[in-house]
Order: C-alpha cells, then structure tokens, then sequence
C-alpha cells in the first residue's frame, strides 16, 4: 500500500469523502458527501514531508486538492532521508483559482508544479485556519491529532 492510497482512505474518513469506485475518474478520487462542500470533486494528495510542491490535474471537472502532509522540509534529494508517516498539517486548494494562478506567476503544471509559501498557507485548514473553504469540526482535530508525530 501507498501513502497516497492510505492518505485517500484517511480522508475520506475524516472528511467524509465517498472515493470513487475505480481509478478510471482522472484526477478525481472523489465527492464530499456533506458540509458546505457536498458534491465537490477532489483530488487527495498525501505526503509523507511537506516540500513545496504540488501534483496537479489540468481536469476541469476538478473542484479541490486536498492534501495531507508530514512536516515541512526543504526541496532537497530524499536519498537517505527519514520519511516519518504522520499528518502534520492538512491544506485545501481551490484547483481552477490554484491553476489560474500559476498560469499567472508562468510556472510549470502537472507533476512536482511549485506552489508559493504564502498559497499553501492560505490553502491550509488544520492545523491553524488559513482558509474559509472548510472549518475543521473539533471531532476532524481530534482524529488528525492522532496522526502527527
């Protein structure tokens, strides 16, 4: 198993996310079932280190990234470094106005895109509120909490 198959299964529990079926959904590994977001497409990352980058999807049928990380570290070479598996920090991206925006600063999209310190700050919803797109209920702490290191 991968971190980012157990990532989407975490998710998806704490954030009552219905995965889809299969992987024949591009870019999308699911719905949110409930809150201010029920239907929404998302896309849900899992990184075991926190190191700037993004995977991203061109997919218009894409509403959120969703994305679980470890701690933060530098874009250095993972060679030999510890990868501790923990959920230190959680973020929410609004995929178009993410892609809008770095169609905006020029910057390469898809695989490892680099995302500004200051979006993933926005972005972020545990475990301080950078963005209003979703508030983390007490009980969503609580299981996150049990994850970080």
């Amino acid at each position: 198993m991968t971190s980012g198959h157990l990532g989407e299964w975490i998710a998806s529990r704490v954030f009552d996310i219905e995965l889809e079926p299969t992987d024949a959904a591009t870019a999308i590994d699911g719905r949110f079932r409930s809150g201010s977001l029920r239907g929404r497409t998302v896309n849900i990352k899992c990184y075991l280190k926190r190191e700037g980058m993004l995977d991203m999807s061109e997919s218009d049928q894409l509403d959120y990234y969703l994305v679980l990380t470890g701690p933060p570290s530098g874009a250095v070479s993972s060679r030999g470094a510890t990868r501790p598996w923990c959920i230190e920090a959680v973020f929410l991206f609004d995929a178009r106005k993410l892609r809008a925006e770095q169609i905006e600063r020029g910057v390469k999209r898809g695989i490892a895109s680099s995302v500004l310190k200051s979006q993933w700050t926005a972005a972020e919803i545990y475990p301080a509120a950078g963005s209003s797109l979703l508030t983390i209920t007490s009980s969503q702490a609580d299981m996150l909490r049990l994850l970080r290191t």
